[in-house]
């Protein structure tokens, strides 16, 4: 669970690599384009200009590299070349990479053309909600106080928090312990401690926090229909604080 110094120094590259797909993306997602080309491109641009491993790709039997998941689709969404991208819409892409045995793990919302001012309003608060948690990492704090400061922004703001669904440690493996909840009571929870790496990555709701699984086996959706987001990074605990892997820094995303 506690990383050596000289494993954040290899899991420190692997979310800068990542953070270069997400700059690449940057430019490269529009309207008019299937999530399965978007998979493509990431594919390709990991492997080659990257050199390095996409992580998901037959993790868990998954056969794509990347997750694509359009407006009610709360997460696991799979690329298809029929899901083309529209005005409006709103996606969450959430792609994983491993460099030198270690994996780092983000995603990221994009907005695509012009999107209804409640759409907008959800992204940004979901934004907003992982970085209040991101905010709460320091040794001796403990993960409820990171599920709580998140809830307390979503709920505060009138939206629902998934619970079925949450972070996870992450480090050789892309799932490991703990398990980062995206809700609880401050001061309960595990202690966190110099070294331990894991994500935060919460999905917040427009309307009711239940959702429903299709019968592709992967596709979470909300339950009644209303719109989701996420936003996903990878965190470090620092000495005096926490230090964001998968960070972009020209965008301050």
């Amino acid at each position: 669970m506690i990383k050596t110094a000289e494993q954040l120094v290899v899991m420190r590259e692997a979310g800068r690599l990542l953070a270069q797909v997400f700059t690449m993306l940057d430019g490269f997602v529009a309207a008019g384009q299937s999530t399965l080309e978007i998979d493509s491109a990431v594919e390709a641009y990991i492997r080659n200009d990257l050199q390095s491993r996409p992580a998901s790709l037959g993790q868990y039997d998954y056969p794509f590299c990347i997750n694509t998941s359009i407006n009610e689709v709360v997460c696991h969404g799979m690329p298809d070349a029929k899901a083309v991208l529209k005005d409006g819409d709103i996606v969450n892409i959430d792609i994983t990479l491993e460099k030198g045995g270690f994996i780092a793990d983000s995603s990221k919302m994009y907005m695509i053309g012009n999107v209804a001012p409640k759409a907008r309003r959800l992204v940004e608060m979901t934004f907003e909600a992982m970085w209040a948690g991101i905010r709460q990492v320091k040794p001796g704090a403990r993960l409820g106080d990171i599920g709580y400061a998140i809830q307390s922004h979503a709920q505060s703001n009138g939206y629902s928090v998934v619970r079925e669904y949450c972070g996870h440690g992450i480090g050789r493996e892309m799932h490991e312990d703990p398990q980062i909840l995206h809700f609880g009571r401050p001061g309960t929870g595990l202690e966190l401690r110099e070294g331990m790496v894991f994500t935060i990555e919460p999905m917040l709701n427009q309307g009711s926090a239940k959702v429903r699984s299709l019968k592709d086996g992967w596709t979470v959706v909300t339950r009644d229909n209303s719109l989701s987001a996420q936003w996903e990074h990878t965190v470090a605990v620092t000495r005096d604080g926490f230090e964001v892997l998968t960070l972009q820094h020209s965008a301050g995303e």
